[in-house]
């Protein structure tokens, strides 16, 4: 992984200015990348921490935290241990800038981690573990499940403006990657769910003599009485009947 410490410095010590051709081409290549695992959601959200800390000076670690019904916090996607550690840390204390962030859909951040008054319990321990700057983005919504790409530093002051500005289109770049993820797998698994629905509906016409709607009806009150769901239970009967030829 890229650190801070590894990165090319100007003259005068700071990172060199990233200008509005370059932030566009790397942005290009980014969504590139994400284009290319468009189905796979856990390597979209894996691509997106790895490409941030790439390309958002002074980042060196990420995280992408999913709030699940307003209280829960997961680490949904990590690059770098110490970024773990400050997500288990919100999610033990139920409190802290990624929750806040994602939530709120709103950019938080904490230039410095010792004077920074907001969350002192989570400012604390993330200071002891050697974070002294973060910065939050709000990345998605999805019903009551919110998220947040989360960004960490060593430094004090490490996000300038300019940082947040680039993070900030970062962020929104890659939140459509992931939204289309999402919906491409929810299409296919409607899909799939579709075809063994048809074939559990075949068998059963086959079996009782039954046409179509009847076969269906019955699928729908087997899924009734026993309480699982209709794709659940098509997907049983297929696999049994699998089984009963073996």
């Amino acid at each position: 992984m890229t650190t801070i410490s590894e990165q090319t410095l100007n003259a005068s010590g700071a990172l060199p200015r990233v200008t509005d051709f370059q932030l566009s081409r790397r942005l290009a290549e980014v969504a590139e990348k994400l284009r290319r695992q468009h189905s796979d959601p856990d390597r979209v959200l894996a691509m997106i921490t790895e490409a941030a800390v790439a390309q958002v000076p002074n980042a060196e670690y990420a995280s992408i935290t999913t709030v699940m019904q307003g209280k829960f916090v997961h680490s949904a996607a990590l690059s770098g241990e110490i970024a773990g550690h400050c997500d288990k840390i919100q999610e033990q204390l139920g409190e802290g800038p990624c929750l806040e962030s994602a939530i709120e859909q709103t950019t938080i951040r904490i230039d410095d981690m010792d004077s920074e008054t907001r969350w002192p319990q989570f400012t604390d321990a993330a200071s002891a573990l050697g974070v002294k700057s973060m910065i939050c983005f709000q990345l998605y919504v999805e019903g009551f499940n919110f998220g947040a790409l989360n960004l960490h530093s060593t430094r004090t002051g490490a996000f300038s403006a300019e940082a947040e500005s680039i993070g900030s289109l970062f962020a929104a770049h890659a939140a459509i990657a992931f939204s289309s993820a999402r919906e491409e797998q929810q299409i296919r698994a409607a899909l799939t769910s579709r075809d063994l629905i048809g074939q559990a509906k075949g068998m059963l016409m086959e079996r009782y003599n039954l046409n179509s709607q009847a076969a269906f009806a019955l699928l729908a009150k087997l899924s009734q009485d026993t309480n699982v769901k209709l794709a659940d239970l098509a997907v049983q009967l297929v696999d049994d009947a699998a089984k009963s030829t073996e």
